[in-house]
C-alpha cells in the first residue's frame, strides 16, 4: 500500500504547525512559570501542600482503577506504593511538570518501542502510521524537553524517566504482542498508544484545574491540544483496523468515497474532555 505524498506531506505540515503554535505559548508560559515560583519564594502554605497531597493519594486510587491498561495489568497493585505523597520540599507546580515530562517520556518510549516492530515501523508497515508514530515521537520528546527545562529554570531536578505506574503496564502490553499477526499486533499497538495519548490529553485537561497561574494553564492547555490531535488520528485508525479496512488508512482521495461513516465520526467522541483516566498530579513527580 502506498501513500500519496503530497497529502502526506500536508498532512505532517499541519501537525508541525499545531506543535509549532503550541510550543509557541508553551515557552512563553514557562518562563512566566518561573517567575511566579520565584515571586512565591519557592513555597507553599501548609495547608495547602496537606491538602494537595491528600488528594494526590485519591486521585491515585481513582486513576489505577479506572484506566484500562492498568485494570487489565493489575494495577491495583501499585496503588500503596504510588499514593505515598511526593517530597514536601516540592511545590505543586514542580510536581505538575515533574509528572509531566514522565508522561512525555512514557510515551517518547512507547513510539520507539513500538517503531521496532515490523507492523509498525519495518518495510511492510502502513507508511501512514509508521510516518505518524515517528513524528507524533519527536513531539512528545519536545514536550518533555519544554517541561524540564521549566523545572531547571525552577531550580528543581528535571525528570528525565517515565511516569513509574505506566511503565510495567506498557512492558506488558509489548510483550503480549509478541508472536502476534500483522492485524492483530497493529491494533494492539495502536490500542496502546490512544490510552497513552488520552492519558495525556486527560491529565493536562484537569492540571489547568490545580495550578494557580495564568500562564501555567496555558502552557497545559496548549500541549493538551497537540495530544488530542493524537487522539483523534488514532481513533480513525483504530476504526479502519476494528473494520478489517487497513487499506483505507491511506491519504488520498481514491479512498475517501470507500470510508465507513465510523471513520469520520469516531475522532471526536466528547463534547467536553473528561477527566477520568488524568494521572495524579504527584505521581510522577521526583522523591
Amino acid at each position: 500500500m502506498t501513500a500519496d505524498p503530497r497529502a502526506l506531506a500536508e498532512l505532517l505540515e499541519a501537525s508541525q504547525d499545531l506543535q509549532a503554535d503550541a510550543l509557541r505559548p508553551t515557552r512563553d508560559a514557562l518562563d512566566e512559570l518561573v517567575e511566579f515560583h520565584h515571586a512565591r519564594d519557592n513555597d507553599e502554605e501548609p495547608g495547602d501542600v496537606a491538602t494537595f497531597h491528600a488528594e494526590h493519594q485519591r486521585a491515585v486510587a481513582s486513576s489505577l482503577a479506572g484506566a484500562t491498561l492498568l485494570g487489565a495489568a493489575g494495577g491495583a497493585v501499585l496503588v500503596g506504593a504510588l499514593a505515598s505523597a511526593a517530597s514536601a520540599a516540592s511545590s505543586r507546580d514542580v510536581q505538575v511538570l515533574q509528572t509531566a515530562a514522565s508522561i512525555e517520556n512514557l510515551a517518547v518510549m512507547t513510539y520507539a518501542t513500538a517503531l521496532t516492530l515490523p507492523y509498525i515501523g519495518g518495510t511492510s508497515a502502513n507508511p501512514v502510521i509508521k510516518t505518524f508514530a515517528r513524528v507524533t515521537m519527536g513531539q512528545h520528546r519536545e514536550h518533555a524537553d519544554a517541561f524540564n527545562a521549566a523545572l531547571r529554570n525552577l531550580g528543581a531536578r528535571a525528570q528525565g524517566k517515565p511516569d513509574p505506574a505506566f511503565v510495567p503496564v506498557v512492558n506488558r502490553a509489548v510483550a503480549s504482542l509478541q508472536g502476534a499477526s500483522a492485524a492483530a499486533g497493529a491494533l494492539g499497538v495502536v490500542g496502546l498508544a490512544l490510552e497513552l495519548e488520552n492519558i495525556a490529553a486527560e491529565t493536562y485537561v484537569r492540571d489547568t484545574t490545580l495550578v494557580k497561574s495564568a500562564s501555567n494553564r496555558a502552557l497545559l492547555a496548549s500541549v493538551m491540544g497537540v495530544e488530542a490531535q493524537h487522539v483523534a488520528v488514532l481513533l480513525a485508525v483504530q476504526a479502519l483496523l476494528r473494520a478489517d479496512a487497513p487499506q483505507l488508512i491511506a491519504l488520498s482521495t481514491s479512498t475517501a468515497a470507500s470510508l465507513p461513516g465510523v471513520a469520520g465520526r469516531v475522532g471526536f467522541p466528547n463534547a467536553f474532555y473528561p477527566t477520568s483516566a488524568a494521572a495524579p498530579a504527584g505521581q510522577g513527580a521526583l522523591r
